[in-house]
């Protein structure tokens, strides 16, 4: 630095600090902690900046020769001028770096080039480390100085004249987007001279610095091994389940339960103690589970176990699984995945199953491990890279801001609820500040702000997708780059839906995310969104007008307004169906901080099946934390979550997608008081056609055969979650099997009871029929692991294999002879079938 020069402009105080936010800018970044900016006070802060700039590791910053006195003077001067301005850096609260910024017209390195309007510069210094020093921290501190400055709409680009021989700060530079044009000389200095522009800092490789050796630190041999013993575990109990593989039982279950099986293929044995459950659940002893080679070589030590690892287990079972041989290569890759994740999570460090129970929101959807509890590969993101994933998985926590577009209006649909129209929305969105500086943005190149939308993308589909797929409708200016938005974002457990952090009444956004998870690829059809709010704003008629949801504390979460980009090209080319239209759309969806009360706290139910690094469930602490006694509090649930269910079902012939994921519990006293659903307009479906739906809502009635009608609930409920949460409740002494399934019998019967005038819709769809259909998602992924099923069809596509016994059918009410002047049989009903015993 060049001491005479006086430095920083007045530029940007205006932050996001919720409680200085004219004081204060911030950025969180992965694995480093909250770098923020203030303006330098020289009255308090220079003992430390004194400390800084006189220490040798400060030798290009040019003061190390000052007095204290001067380096006083130097800064007063500086903060009271209007051409530059000092602002003190600091890390998780405390002080640790220095940031000058000036206006280069008035400084020396204007004279060695042709400033231009928007130019501004900046030096920065790191002082020295706390603790022991951060790997990545600089390149963080620099990507936060350039996003600062970048807020102001007037700056287009930074210039830096660093050191010739400053070797540090040369690659920094440039990972933050920094162009290196020429070496020029100021007094006794060579510098190099180097320019960032907006659209370059934007796109630099370094968006946010994630440490090399943090990509794979997780992929340590115990971890691993862990990993692979758990998922193994899952795969064998939910292959038996679905009745891909059939264990032998070796050893008769004793008056407990446990029994012992094996498994054989490719001269391998699987060995292992299990329990089996209602609904064919296999509870098995995963520290039982051992593989032996049943023709060991000469090399191996005789009957020694083998390593357990999934992929191994899948490629010897291959053949009895139906793997078809083009889908392998891309299952083992989501298996792989799914491990990783697995072994990252092991290692994160979160609360115990106790302390967890107390958490917040969000804390809690950070924290979830179990991913989807029936699918085997349920964390494949085929596409991300290792740095990717502690950017943008849910489970890193990570606070992440998205892109945001300019798209051009002709080429782009916005739908909305009635009443919101695309300017009320992204003022709603956006601060006033950030609207005016993407105007600005369109301003400066000529172009007319009337003649685009705003839209939010995630940064992963711009950088892999857009910029390049979309090339043309960039370079022709139908999509302008705009920058960052201000807020912080929480990518939730669907990854693609990110949670407002720093305003939390704001409103989700759902992006189009071009990865493969799950069986499908994660994009947003703009032609299938058009009906989304229409189909969202008739769902919470039917829900806001009954009184039963309305007492139930049921809601769902409006899915308000959508954007989809229309790509020419790719229309002509490809269907409607095809992934690539569908890689730039977005939806807004309702905030469920809105739906609860001070006294409220808020759950994603995924947390029911939870468990710790130590393998200790959440719920059992939970309900111990709710001071009730664990049958009550399963009623207070099965009423809030089950109870609204049914009765969408029987009075409106209409089912969502009830996973743990999709739905949000609403808390009091850590019991559970009402239910939010969401995902309302992919995965909501109307069985019966006569109902009065709107036009554009038209899609989500589709034709089911009546006999699997009653699926929605046999599978998504009792199969798919149920069975799940019962097993934890069994293993902890919580509450027994058959006092679980008598509660979820109870539940049944008490809704029947109030709603007599459905009586021949119970017996149309019996939930008490002895035996129902087993629908099995895993046979789904693999038999097709990239389109498991026709989203417009769903009915088509399910895999079944033979019946489970229905764990409620013993508690179905027995109806006696009416006694005189009594008509109504729920008036008659012997509840002694419900109290658990068979």
């Amino acid at each position: 630095m060049n001491p005479l020069s006086t430095t920083p402009f007045h530029a940007g105080q205006a932050g996001t600090d919720p409680d200085t936010p004219d004081e204060r800018f911030y950025r969180d970044w992965p694995g480093i902690g909250t770098l923020s900016l203030r303006p330098l006070d020289p009255e308090h802060d220079l003992d430390t900046v004194y400390d800084w700039v006189s220490h040798p590791f400060a030798r290009f910053w040019g003061m190390i020769g000052d007095s204290r006195k001067q380096v006083d003077a130097f800064y007063r001067h500086m903060q009271k001028g209007t051409t530059a301005r000092a602002y003190l850096g600091l890390h998780d609260g405390g002080p640790a770096f220095l940031v000058e910024c000036y206006d280069p017209r008035h400084d020396p390195v204007g004279t060695q080039y042709e400033v231009a309007p928007g130019d501004r510069g900046m030096h920065f210094l790191v002082g020295p480390p706390a603790t022991a020093p951060i790997h990545g921290f600089s390149q963080a501190v620099i990507n936060t100085i350039v996003a600062f400055l970048f807020r102001e709409s007037s700056t287009q680009r930074i210039v830096v004249e660093p050191d010739v021989n400053n070797d540090a700060i040369h690659s920094l530079n440039r990972r933050a987007g920094f162009v290196y044009d020429r070496e020029i000389r100021l007094g006794k200095k060579t510098a190099h001279l180097a320019f960032c522009t907006r659209s370059s800092a934007e796109t630099a490789d370094a968006h946010q610095p994630i440490r090399g050796d943090q990509t794979s630190a997780h992929l340590e041999p115990r971890r691993w091994a862990r990993a692979n013993r758990d998922l193994l575990t899952k795969a064998i109990a939910e292959l038996a389940h679905e009745r891909l593989l059939i264990p032998e039982q070796t050893v008769v279950p004793d008056a407990s339960g446990w029994g012992e099986y094996r498994l054989e293929a490719a001269s391998m044995q699987y060995r292992f103690r299990a329990r089996r459950l209602e609904l064919d659940q296999w509870w098995i002893d995963k520290h039982s589970l051992e593989k032996r080679s049943l023709e060991p070589t000469a090399q191996e030590a005789g009957d020694e176990p083998r390593p357990l690892s999934v992929e191994a287990f899948l490629l010897e079972f291959r053949q009895r699984l139906g793997i078809d041989p083009d889908n392998l290569p891309t299952y083992l890759e989501e298996i792989a995945s799914t491990l990783a994740g697995m072994a990252y999570k092991l290692g994160r460090g979160l609360p115990d199953a106790e302390t967890l129970a107390l958490a917040d929101f969000q804390t809690l959807e950070a924290a979830m491990s179990e991913g989807h509890p029936c699918f085997i590969a349920n964390s494949g993101r085929i596409g991300f890279d290792a740095e990717d994933y502690h950017r943008y998985a849910p489970e890193a926590g990570a606070r992440v801001r998205p892109l945001w577009l300019a798209v051009a209006r002709a080429c782009t649909d916005y739908s909305a609820i009635d009443g919101l129209d695309i300017d009320t929305l992204l003022r709603d969105e956006l601060d006033e500040r950030t609207y005016q500086r993407f105007t600005a943005r369109l301003e400066g190149l000529t172009l007319d702000p009337a003649d685009y939308y705003f839209m939010p993308v995630h940064p992963w589909q711009w950088r892999h997708k857009l910029a390049i797929t979309f090339a043309g409708e960039v370079a022709e200016q139908r999509i302008v780059l705009l920058g960052e938005g201000d807020d912080d974002y929480q990518p939730q457990q669907s990854i693609r839906t990110w949670f407002n952090a720093s305003r939390p009444q704001r409103r989700y956004v759902k992006f189009a995310l071009s990865i493969i998870n799950m069986g499908f690829m994660r994009g947003l059809s703009p032609h299938y969104m058009h009906g989304t709010p229409a189909i969202n704003s008739w769902v919470q008629e039917v829900v806001n007008d009954d009184p039963e949801l309305k007492a139930l504390g049921f809601g769902v979460l409006r899915e308000v307004a959508t954007l989809g980009y229309h790509h020419a090209g790719f229309e002509a080319a490809c269907d409607k169906h095809s992934p690539y239209q569908k890689m730039l759309a977005c939806l807004w969806r309702e905030s469920p901080c809105e739906q609860v009360s001070d006294r409220q706290g808020l759950m994603t139910m995924a947390a029911l099946l939870h468990r710790d690094a130590e393998d200790r469930p959440l719920l059992p602490a939970l309900i111990k934390a709710s001071g009730l006694d664990a049958a009550t509090w399963i009623d207070r649930y099965l009423a809030a979550y089950m109870t609204p269910l049914l009765h969408c079902f029987y009075a409106y012939d209409m089912v969502f997608m009830p996973h743990g994921e999709n739905l949000i519990l609403k808390l009091e006293d850590h019991v559970p008081v009402g239910a939010i659903l969401k995902d309302i307009g992919e995965e909501t479906a109307i069985f019966d056609n006569g109902q009065a739906l709107p036009e554009t809502a038209r899609r989500i009635a589709v034709e089911v055969p009546e006999h699997l009608r009653i699926l929605s609930i046999f599978n998504d409920l009792f199969d798919c979650f149920f069975r799940f949460l019962a097993q934890i409740l069994v293993e902890t002494d919580t509450l027994e099997a058959q006092t679980f399934w008598a509660r979820v019998g109870t539940c049944v019967v008490d809704y029947q009871r109030r709603h007599p005038e459905l009586a021949e819709r119970f017996a149309r769809f019996d939930l008490f029929a002895p035996t129902f259909t087993l629908s099995c998602l895993n046979r789904l992924q693999l038999r097709n692991n990239r389109q498991m099923i026709d989203l417009a069809d769903p009915a088509k596509n399910l895999q079944f294999a033979g019946e489970l016994v229905n764990p409620i059918a013993r508690y179905r009410p027995q109806v006696q002879t009416p006694p005189e002047g009594l008509t109504s049989t729920s008036e008659v009903t012997d509840m002694a079938g419900i109290t658990g015993e068979p």
